[in-house]
């Protein structure tokens, strides 16, 4: 099998390269990228994904002119379904809404419109965008992280890259628990900029080894991949290794150039159940 990362998909992409700033609206500059090219390296087929779920991006510095020049600020939350064919790629994101900070627009709809139409057309998906003034200090609020944290955990640590037989079952019994850790660093695949998380892992099955999730979590801190892929990564080789009766796997990443992502996956859910935000984002 190919490696994904010599993809030309990806070698075509601006990610990593110099590139100018454009100073009107310009929808192609945002640039798709196939979520197959990952889900083939962890033998998840398309056409029958083994999970729910998706993938909600926070924009914190959208802005735009009004119809007289004025300019506006926002903060938009981006939802992808994770059924869509493609993601977009990051850097493209951040000079496709740059592009934006020097368009008038003749109102807050029409950028919603605006946004609506050229994610959706990229991603080929029905993408959600909702914009917050940026006096709408409760719209995405701090919030404490369910579950229990198991960063205290007294372990020693081998492996910086993802090995799955570190996970261990702890005992046959069957429980639901809900676990967390602030652990979580992988690095974008093409630019090796560290990428921070925190990450939520939700299930009922047979009862997992806290300390060997954490040591497999702690292993992906030198792997290079994109947001989204590491957390369908991490639910595929949990629900493999442990055929829970159900599961949902949610990262919160810190956000770089103005943007963070959040991806959701889940036995059960399309829609991520409850509005969480870290201190760190």
């Amino acid at each position: 099998m190919t490696d994904y990362t010599d993809a030309p998909e990806l070698k075509a992409s601006i990610l990593g390269k110099t590139t100018d700033y454009a100073q009107q609206y310009d929808a192609s500059l945002l640039y798709p990228i196939a979520r197959k090219l990952n889900r083939d390296q962890i033998s998840v087929d398309e056409a029958d994904l083994p999970f729910l779920g998706e993938d909600t991006w926070t924009g914190y510095e959208l802005s735009w002119l009004n119809a007289k020049g004025k300019p506006q600020v926002a903060v938009a939350t981006f939802t992808f379904p994770c059924q869509s064919s493609h993601i977009v790629e990051s850097k493209s994101f951040k000079l496709y809404l740059n592009s934006f900070n020097q368009t008038r627009f003749a109102d807050q709809k029409t950028v919603v419109d605006t946004l609506t139409k050229d994610l959706s057309a990229v991603t080929h998906s029905q993408v959600e965008v909702v914009l917050y003034k940026a006096n709408d200090h409760d719209c995405i609020a701090f919030t404490s992280m369910p579950g229990q944290c198991i960063d205290d955990l007294d372990i020693e640590v081998e492996h910086y890259s993802p090995i799955g037989n570190i996970l261990k079952q702890k005992s046959s019994d069957v429980v639901s628990e809900t676990l967390h850790s602030h652990l979580l660093k992988s690095n974008c695949l093409i630019t090796s900029q560290p990428d921070w998380a925190t990450i939520i892992i939700e299930y009922t099955g047979v009862a997992v080894c806290h300390e060997s999730l954490l040591r497999y979590l702690i292993s992906f801190r030198s792997h290079n991949e994109f947001h989204e892929q590491c957390v369908e990564r991490i639910y595929c080789e949990l629900q493999r290794t442990f055929a829970f009766e159900k599961l949902a796997v949610y990262a919160r990443y810190t956000r770089r150039g103005g943007l963070d992502i959040n991806p959701y996956r889940s036995s059960d859910y399309n829609k991520t159940p409850y509005a969480i935000r870290t201190n760190r984002q």
